[in-house]
C-alpha cells in the first residue's frame, strides 16, 4: 500500500483520544474522515481540522451508517 491510499476513519473523533488519533495520522500522511454527533464540540480538532473530513453522523443509527 502506497502511503498517497492510506485512509483511516475514526469514531468519536471529537473527543480526546480521537482528536490525538487523527492528529498523528495526519502527520503520517493518511487521509482522516471523522465520524462526530450532530453539534459536536470540535475544540480539540484546532489544529487539524482543515485537514480532515467530519462527518455528522449516530453510529446507533442504522440509516446514518448505509
Amino acid at each position: 500500500m502506497t502511503q498517497k491510499s492510506r485512509r483511516a476513519i475514526i469514531a468519536g473523533i471529537a473527543g480526546q483520544d480521537g482528536s490525538y488519533l487523527a492528529e498523528l495520522l495526519v502527520e503520517k500522511g493518511y487521509k482522516v474522515l471523522g465520524f462526530l454527533k450532530k453539534d459536536e464540540d470540535t475544540s480539540y480538532l484546532t489544529r487539524i481540522i482543515k485537514d480532515v473530513l467530519l462527518e455528522d453522523t449516530e453510529l446507533v443509527r442504522k440509516d446514518d451508517i448505509i
